[in-house]
C-alpha cells in the first residue's frame, strides 16, 4: 500500500550548536516534536568556529550523543555543511515538512530556503517547561557581563573622515549579552573581545570615560590602519542611552546621558532586532563612498531629532528620525545595503515606524521602532547604570 502524505506523522527538522545542553534545549525540541517527528542537525565544531568566533564547550561527538539521548528527538546527525545553512545537503535529503527555529535563531536566508523547497517555516519563542527559568548557552557559559553596544542614529560621524565635514552626534546604548550576537554584526564584537581581554567578566568600577579611553587605545594601537570608531568602546563602557558628539576627531568633545529607568524600559519595549543574512567575505563597506558635507549634514540633524524623539518618548518622531539617519548613512556608503537586504526591508516597512541597520552589508541585524510586535524579531535589554 502506497503510504499517503496525510497518513505518516509529520518531518520536523531544527538545526543549531546546542552546546552545553540545558533545559532551554530541551524545552525547544519538546515543542518542535509536538509537530511531528523530530530530526535534529548539529553544527561542527568547525561550524561553530567560524560562526560564533570561539570553540564550542563540547565537542560535536559529544554534542550528537547528548541529544540522540533525548526522548523527543527521532534522529540526529553532525551537518556536513559550513556557514549559517550548514545543513543544506541534509535537508534536501530529509525533505521534512516543517523547519523549526527559535527567534534569535530565525533568519531571511532560511525562510526563502524553505519557500524554495516547498517546507513549513515556523518560528518559536523561547518558552521555558513549567516553573523552569529561561536557559541560554549563552547565561551558562563562563558568567560575562560584558555588554554589547548599538547604535541608534548619527553611526560614522565618530570617523573624522565623516566629521571633519559636519560635527554631529552618535547615539549608543549598552546591551546586556543576553544572546551572543552575530560576530561582525555591528554590535561592537570586536571591541568586546578586546574588553574580556582587559577586564575579564564585566566593566570594572571607576571613571566611565577613563575606562572608555583606555578600551578604545588597547583596540587601536600605535600603527593601527584602521581606527575603530570610539562610538565602539564609549557604547560599551556607558550604561544606558548616550549621545557623543564629534567635531572632526576620534573622541568625542561631549558626552551627554539619559539612563532613567523609565526612559529605558520604554525604548526596550520599542526596539527590535530581526537578524540578516551573513556577510560576504570579499565584503567591503568603504568602497564607493560619497561623503559630503550636505550628507554629514543629514546624518547630524537625524541623530538630533532621534535624540529629541527618545527623551519625549515619541515613537512615531524616534522611528522617523531612525529612518532619516540610514538613508544618510546609505546615501554616502551605498555599500551599507545590498538588494537583499532591501528586499527584506520593504517587506516590514509598512508596520513599523523605522528602522536602521546594526552592521553593514549583512551580518547583523535590522533594528525596527514599533509599537507592536515584530514577527520573527528579538528584543533586548538595556544595561542600566550600577548604584
Amino acid at each position: 500500500m502506497i503510504e499517503k502524505k496525510q497518513d505518516r506523522m509529520k518531518k520536523v527538522f531544527v538545526s543549531g550548536c546546542y552546546d552545553m545542553l540545558h533545559s532551554g534545549h530541551v524545552a525547544f525540541f519538546e515543542e518542535a516534536a509536538s509537530h511531528g517527528e523530530l530530526y535534529v542537525g548539529i553544527g561542527s565544531d568547525k561550524t561553530v568556529s567560524e560562526l560564533k568566533a570561539r570553540k564550542p564547550v563540547n565537542t560535536d561527538a559529544e554534542r550528537l550523543y547528548m541529544v540522540k539521548a533525548l526522548r523527543a528527538v527521532k534522529d540526529a546527525w553532525i551537518n556536513r555543511g559550513s556557514g549559517v545553512i550548514d545543513f543544506l545537503e541534509e535537508i534536501r535529503a530529509l525533505r521534512p515538512d516543517i523547519f523549526f527555529v527559535n527567534s534569535d535563531g530565525h533568519s531571511p536566508v532560511k525562510e526563502r530556503l524553505c519557500r524554495e523547497l516547498g517546507i513549513e517555516y515556523l518560528v518559536s519563542k523561547r518558552i521555558p517547561h513549567g516553573a523552569l527559568p529561561v536557559r541560554s548557552t549563552t547565561a551558562l557559559r563562563e558568567e560575562c557581563r560584558i555588554p554589547y553596544r548599538l547604535d541608534l542614529a548619527g553611526g560614522w560621524l565618530d570617523q573624522p573622515f565623516v566629521s571633519k565635514h559636519h560635527p554631529g552626534a552618535v547615539l549608543t546604548i549598552g546591551i546586556e549579552p543576553d544572546y551572543e550576537f552575530n560576530d561582525r554584526s555591528g554590535m561592537s564584537t570586536s571591541s568586546r573581545k578586546k574588553a574580556i581581554e582587559l577586564w575579564h567578566t564585566d566593566i570594572p568600577e571607576g571613571d566611565r570615560e577613563k575606562l572608555a579611553r583606555t578600551l578604545f587605545c588597547f583596540e587601536n594601537p600605535p600603527g593601527t590602519t584602521y581606527v575603530s570608531g570610539s562610538q565602539d568602546a564609549l557604547g560599551i563602557v556607558y550604561p544606558g542611552l548616550n549621545r557623543l558628539y564629534y567635531r572632526g576627531d576620534y573622541w568625542p568633545e561631549s558626552i551627554e546621558s539619559a539612563d532613567s529607568p523609565e526612559l529605558l524600559k520604554w525604548m526596550e519595549e520599542r526596539i527590535w532586532l530581526l537578524p540578516l543574512f551573513p556577510r560576504i567575505a570579499t565584503y567591503d563597506v568603504l568602497a564607493d563612498t560619497r561623503i559630503t558635507p550636505e550628507g554629514a549634514l543629514r546624518l547630524s540633524r537625524a541623530a538630533d531629532d532621534c535624540w529629541q524623539a527618545l527623551l519625549s518618548k515619541d515613537a512615531a518622531a524616534w522611528g522617523k528620525a531612525c529612518s532619516a539617519s540610514f538613508d544618510a548613512q546609505t546615501a554616502m556608503f551605498p555599500n551599507m545595503v545590498t538588494p537583499e537586504i532591501l528586499s527584506v526591508l520593504e517587506k516590514y516597512k509598512p508596520d513599523v515606524y523605522g528602522w536602521k541597520l546594526s552592521g553593514a552589508g549583512g551580518g547583523g541585524y535590522f533594528v525596527f521602532v514599533s509599537e507592536q510586535p515584530v514577527p520573527n524579531a528579538i528584543q533586548i535589554r538595556i544595561r542600566r547604570k550600577t548604584l
